[in-house]
């Protein structure tokens, strides 16, 4: 059987090795892709550490996933070989559960996510189910297309589904993967954008270049006060996985504000009722997207201009990128290269 090479992590919380490993054909429903481009994303922390239930180990981390159709397994007539194609967080749906047959493809019962359900993409192949296949434009390098499989269509679907409207004041939490993303997706759908980090300096200079009109230092500004004064927020997205840096927004929103959670955390929110009920602000989590919906996302992204900000490291280099984005050094996403 041909191999390729794969980046293991043996055990919970162990290291990161490159190794060859078998390269199967793919089963029915499925096709191999030659992997391209894989974006490191903070969650991938959160799968090695044991945080999110895994198959089996050795696990192959990795679900921002941009590479070439390979191989195509029986019963696959939407795919060819040559296509190119992007995979996400959401790595395929069983179609016959409940809220798949409600067309709530995204909660799938059982769904499956790339490097906990099969090996991700830190690796020269993978095979995956082909209803988790985004189509990537031709404007788009597999290089750009690969973050916007989790963290793009994550923030644009966030905030496509609120109830705001362009010129209504948008605040993004964190700058981070996400959050970077979510500014551009932001100004570019001609909502009043606002970021709020921790500091000024450079990360405030990168928050207006990537569209933010406004900008909040949590460190040294009262949060809710400073939306407040410019006019409430009708939604807060929270990309940062600080439940603290979330709880102290509720008090900046508008009447009928909203805020989305999708930064991970375990922490629960210390908010109270009496904060909700008067001003009918709302909290809410948004997951990340289907294959359609990485699609719509990678469109948009090509008619507005919006490209994830990365740094390209080898696949040799992947427990130097992983070790990297767990200490906070991505600027802002880096993307493994094949």
């Amino acid at each position: 059987m041909p191999t390729h090479r794969a980046v293991h992590v043996k055990s919970t919380g162990g290291t990161l090795e490159l190794t060859d490993v078998e390269t199967p054909p793919p089963d029915r429903g499925q096709v191999r892709i030659d992997v391209a481009a894989c974006g490191v994303c903070g969650t991938d922390r959160g799968i090695v550490n044991g945080v999110f239930p895994v198959a089996s180990w050795p696990v192959t981390p990795g679900h921002e996933i941009a590479g070439t159709v390979a191989e195509i397994g029986p019963g696959v007539e939407d795919f060819a070989v040559g296509d190119r194609v992007a995979i996400g967080w959401f790595g395929g749906h069983c179609g016959t559960c409940v809220p798949c047959r409600k067309g709530l493809f995204i909660h799938c019962v059982n769904g499956q996510v790339p490097s906990l359900s099969y090996p991700g993409g830190y690796a020269e192949s993978v095979t995956a189910p082909a209803n988790a296949l985004a189509r990537i434009p031709d404007e788009l390098s597999f290089v750009e297309a690969a973050p916007m499989g989790c963290a793009g269509v994550t923030t644009y679907n966030a905030l496509r589904h609120t109830r705001a409207v362009a010129g209504d004041v948008v605040a993004i939490i964190g700058l981070g993967g996400l959050g970077h993303l979510g500014v551009q997706f932001a100004a570019a759908m001609g909502f009043d954008t606002v970021v709020i980090a921790r500091g000024r300096g450079d990360r405030e200079q990168d928050a207006r270049a990537l569209g933010a009109r406004h900008y909040i230092d949590s460190t040294s500004e009262d949060v809710a006060a400073a939306l407040q004064d410019l006019g409430g927020a009708a939604v807060v997205l929270g990309t940062a996985g600080n439940s603290q840096a979330m709880a102290d927004t509720i008090g900046g929103l508008a009447p009928r504000g909203e805020l989305v959670a999708v930064g991970v955390s375990a922490e629960p929110l210390g908010v109270s009722p009496a904060q909700l009920i008067q001003p009918a602000v709302s909290i809410s989590g948004h997951p990340s997207g289907t294959a359609r919906e990485v699609e719509e996302t990678m469109h948009f992204a090509v008619v507005a201009g919006v490209r994830a900000r990365v740094e390209e490291r080898p696949l040799d280099d992947a427990a130097e990128a992983y070790g990297a984005m767990a200490d906070g050094r991505a600027r802002y996403r880096f993307v493994l290269t094949t």
